[in-house]
């Protein structure tokens, strides 16, 4: 029987940012807190009233300095931590503009999902990378962010 996380329960909109090399960008926590200096998908806490889409813009051009397109949802995962529960709402995204710089983090690095293995996440992202594979497998990642449901991708 699962316990129950008596915590706070956070919601969280994430992005997998795809650039027109077929890579995907993640960023590495500063090295405080519980998953400090761990890898992860870049995103944030919803905000009152705001859509998941809104959320993870906001926190993108906050967090990395960049324009990017929200596209369709890739997973949404719940994962019970000890202290708190998350619910990761998790989009892929189009890298529309800027150069990424870690603003509230301290690295960013653009990969490729076969190089993903060198990288140490949080246990909630490692189901982020599993959909990306399921997803990849269906011949989805060939089509770079078209395969992802972006509008305006380059080449469309």
């Amino acid at each position: 029987m699962k316990e129950t996380v008596s915590g706070p329960h956070k919601q969280i909109g994430v992005a997998v940012i795809w650039n027109d090399r077929g890579e995907f960008l993640i960023d590495r926590r500063l090295p405080k807190g519980v998953f400090g200096g761990l890898w992860e998908f870049p995103g944030g806490k919803l905000e009152p009233g705001e859509t998941v889409e809104a959320c993870i813009e906001r926190e993108i051009r906050e967090e990395l300095g960049i324009g990017i397109a929200v596209g369709d949802r890739l997973i949404v995962v719940e994962y019970d931590y000890e202290q708190f529960k998350v619910t990761l709402n998790v989009h892929h995204c189009r890298h529309l503009e800027g150069e990424p710089r870690p603003l509230e983090c301290a690295e960013v690095r653009w990969v490729r999902l076969d190089e993903i293995e060198q990288f140490t996440f949080p246990p909630a992202n490692v189901k982020i990378i599993e959909a990306l594979r399921q997803w990849r497998g269906r011949g989805a990642e060939a089509q770079g962010c078209r395969g992802a449901g972006v509008q305006g991708c380059r080449g469309e």
